[in-house]
C-alpha cells in the first residue's frame, strides 16, 4: 500500500479572517461582517496530530473552512502546503475535511459506501484501499452492515473512511468527537492517531470539551479565543510555556481543559467578564510577543513536491461510480431497496389500475364523452402527481450528498444528473409501458390493438411523469424542504392542466391570448395525444333523440382543443421535447454555483 512520506508540512501563516454574517435570506442584502480570525499561526507535519481547542464562537470552524478554502468573506494571510500555496484546486486534490454532517446513501454497506467513493486506484488497489481503510478505522465487523442501521460512531468513522480511501496527505476534522460518548471518543482519537503514524497523513482537528485520555495523541495543540490565538505548538511545550507564563496546570488537572477554561471568557457576571476578556487578550498579546511574524514561508522546500495533477479521477470514472452507487441503493435488500422499486416501478402502475376500476364501465355513448374527458384530466393529474411524489421521495438525498460534495470538487450537477437519469429514466419507461397496458382497455376497443395508439399512449403518460420529475429536480437546487418543492410545483401543473388540458374548461371559453399561451406547456400536448386516442380512434354509440344530443368527435375536439383533427405527429415531438429539454436545461442548471444563502440553507 502506497504510504505518503514524511515531507509535508501545512502551515497557515498570520491569518485574519473577516466572516459575513447571515442577513436572513437571499434578498436582505449582504449582511453585516464581523472579524473571525485575527493573526493565527499554525503548522502541522505529516504523520502529526493537531487540536484546534476553543469553546464556541472561538473560530475553530472559522480556520478549518480557511485552510480548506471553503470560507466566506475575506482573508489575509498565507496557507500553504510545502512552501506552495494552498488553493482550492490543490486541497480539492491533495486534502480532505470531514464535516460534522455527513450524509450517507441508504440502502448502500459501509464496504459498498467506501467502494463507490471516486478516486483515483480502481481494481485490485481499490478494493486493497477499502480493506485496509476498513481494519485501520475498526469497521470490519461492520463492512456489511447497511449504512442506515450504523451507530453514530461508525458513522462517524466512515465518515473518515471516505476520505481516507482518497488518501489524503491532510485530514481536517470539524469536531469529530462531538455527541460520542467517552469511550467512543478515546476510540475515535486513537484510531486518528495510529492512522496519521502509519500512513504519514497530517491530521488537524477541532475539539470542544477534549477529556484528559487524548492528551497523549495529540501532538499539537492551538488554542483560540475570539479568533485570536493564546497558544499554538506542541502539547509537551505547552505545559512549559504556561508554566512560564505562570500558570501551571495543577497535577490532577486535565491540562487540556485548564487551559481551555483559561482561553474561555466567563459570562457568568460583567465583572467575570471583563476580567477574564483582559485577562485572555494579555495572553494573546503574549504569546503574539514570544512567537514573532516573519514575512516569508515558515517553511521553504519547493512546490514540485506537489503534484498538481495528484487524486482527481475522471469524469467518466466519477459518472460510473455515482451510476453503480444509484443502481446499488436501487437494488438493495431492505425497505430501502423495496421502497425505491416500488416508486420507480409500481407506483404509476398502481395509479392507472384505480383508474381501470372507476371508468372499466364508461361506454360510448353522449354521457361516455365526458366521463372521458375527465378520464384523460386524471391521468394526466395522476401521471404528474406520480412524478412529483417519486421525485421529492427519492432524490432529496442525492440532493444533500451533492450539496456536501460540491466543495469537494468530485463531480458536478451534470454529472450527478446525467446519472441519476440514468437509472430514472429507463424504469419510468419501463414503469409507463405497464401503466399504458392497464389504461389502454379504458380508452381502445382491446380487440383491435393498435400499436401506434398505444404508442401515443405511452408517450403521454412518460412525458408527463418526467416533466413532473425533472420540475421537482429544478426546485430541488434551491428549495430545501421536499414538501415545498412538491406544493410548488403541484400550484405549476394544476394551473397548467387547468386552462391547457381542455378537460376542466374548454378552449372555446379561453381568450385569445389565454389560448396561445397554452401552446407553451406540456399539457397542451400531452391531452390533444389522449383526446386523439380516446375519441378519433372509437365509433359512438348514439342514437340522437329529442332528449339526447349526440357530438361528434371532431365537433367534440374543436370545443374542447379548438382543433377538430390534432396532429399526432407535433404532439409527440412536443410532449418528449417539453420533458427532455427540461432535464437538459437540468443538467445546466445545476452547473452554476449555488448563491451562499442557498448554501447555508442546504447545509445541516
Amino acid at each position: 500500500m502506497k504510504m505518503i512520506g514524511s515531507d509535508y508540512v501545512l502551515e497557515a501563516h498570520n491569518i485574519y479572517h473577516t466572516r459575513e454574517v447571515d442577513s436572513g435570506g437571499c434578498f436582505n442584502g449582504a449582511g453585516s461582517s464581523a472579524l473571525g480570525l485575527k493573526g493565527v499561526n499554525l503548522t502541522v507535519h505529516s504523520g502529526e496530530v493537531m487540536a484546534i481547542l476553543g469553546s464556541k464562537g472561538s473560530g475553530k470552524r472559522a480556520l478549518l473552512d480557511v485552510i480548506s478554502r471553503r470560507a466566506d468573506g475575506s482573508t489575509r494571510g498565507q496557507v500553504l502546503l510545502n512552501g506552495s500555496p494552498l488553493t482550492k484546486a490543490l486541497f480539492q486534490q491533495r486534502c480532505g475535511y470531514v464535516t460534522q454532517s455527513c450524509t450517507f446513501i441508504p440502502g448502500l454497506t459501509v464496504a459498498q459506501t467506501l467502494h463507490y467513493t471516486p478516486t483515483i486506484l480502481s481494481g485490485y488497489l481499490k478494493s486493497s484501499k477499502v480493506r485496509q481503510v476498513l481494519a485501520d478505522l475498526a469497521l470490519s465487523q461492520v463492512a456489511h452492515k447497511r449504512v442506515e442501521y450504523l451507530n453514530i460512531s461508525e458513522a462517524r468513522r466512515l465518515a473518515i473512511g471516505v476520505q481516507l480511501v482518497r488518501d489524503p496527505v491532510m485530514l481536517l476534522l470539524d469536531e469529530p468527537t462531538q455527541g460520542l460518548d467517552p469511550l467512543s471518543a478515546y476510540l475515535l482519537i486513537s484510531i486518528l492517531s495510529n492512522t496519521a503514524k502509519k500512513t504519514g497523513c497530517g491530521i488537524l482537528l477541532s475539539l470542544q470539551k477534549p477529556r484528559s485520555d487524548v492528551f497523549p495523541f495529540l501532538d499539537r495543540a492551538l488554542f483560540l479565543c475570539l479568533g485570536g490565538v493564546v497558544y499554538s505548538g506542541g502539547t509537551r511545550a505547552m505545559l512549559e510555556y504556561f508554566h512560564g507564563i505562570g500558570f501551571p496546570c495543577p497535577q490532577l488537572e486535565n491540562p487540556l481543559m485548564y487551559y481551555l477554561c483559561l482561553s474561555t471568557v466567563d459570562r457568568r457576571s460583567r465583572d467575570r467578564f471583563l476580567e477574564s476578556s483582559q485577562q485572555i487578550e494579555a495572553l494573546v498579546e503574549r504569546f503574539s510577543r514570544e512567537t514573532p511574524i516573519s514575512d516569508g514561508p515558515l517553511n521553504n522546500m519547493g512546490s514540485g513536491k506537489v503534484p498538481l495533477a495528484y487524486g482527481k479521477p475522471g469524469e467518466l470514472k466519477v459518472w460510473v461510480m455515482l451510476y453503480l452507487k444509484l443502481l446499488a441503493s436501487t437494488f438493495s435488500c431492505g425497505l430501502t431497496g423495496l421502497k425505491s422499486l416500488f416508486m420507480r416501478l409500481i407506483l404509476l402502475p398502481l395509479a392507472m389500475s384505480l383508474m381501470w376500476l372507476f371508468y372499466n364501465n364508461v361506454g360510448d355513448d353522449a354521457h361516455g364523452f365526458f366521463s372521458k374527458n375527465g378520464l384523460i384530466l386524471n391521468i394526466i393529474g395522476l401521471s404528474y402527481g406520480c412524478g412529483i411524489l417519486v421525485t421529492i421521495t427519492l432524490f432529496p438525498i442525492w440532493r444533500k450528498r451533492f450539496a456536501q460534495d460540491i466543495p469537494e470538487g468530485l463531480y458536478s450537477g451534470a454529472t450527478l444528473l446525467i446519472a441519476y437519469n440514468s437509472v430514472s429514466i429507463p424504469f419510468s419507461i419501463i414503469s409507463s409501458i405497464v401503466a399504458s397496458c392497464v389504461i389502454y382497455p379504458i380508452l381502445l376497443d382491446p380487440k383491435f390493438p393498435n400499436g401506434m395508439v398505444f404508442a401515443y399512449l405511452l408517450v403521454a403518460l412518460w412525458s408527463s411523469f418526467v416533466l413532473a420529475e425533472q420540475l421537482c429536480i429544478a426546485f430541488l437546487l434551491v428549495v430545501k424542504v421536499p414538501f415545498n418543492v412538491a406544493i410548488t410545483v403541484t400550484y405549476i401543473l394544476v394551473i397548467s392542466m387547468a386552462l391547457a388540458s381542455g378537460t376542466v374548461r374548454s378552449f372555446k371559453g379561453l381568450q385569445p391570448w389565454l389560448q396561445d399561451n397554452t401552446k407553451g406547456t406540456h399539457t397542451r400536448y400531452a391531452s390533444s395525444l389522449l383526446h386523439s386516442i380516446a375519441f378519433q380512434t372509437r365509433k359512438m354509440n348514439c342514437t340522437p333523440t329529442a332528449s339526447v344530443i349526440c357530438p361528434k368527435p371532431a365537433d367534440f375536439l374543436h370545443e374542447r382543443l379548438g382543433l377538430a383533427d390534432p396532429d399526432e405527429t407535433i404532439d409527440i415531438a412536443a410532449s418528449c421535447a417539453f420533458a427532455v429539454g427540461l432535464a437538459a436545461f437540468n443538467m445546466l442548471l445545476y452547473l452554476f454555483p449555488m448563491p451562499r444563502c442557498v448554501k447555508q440553507k442546504l447545509k445541516d
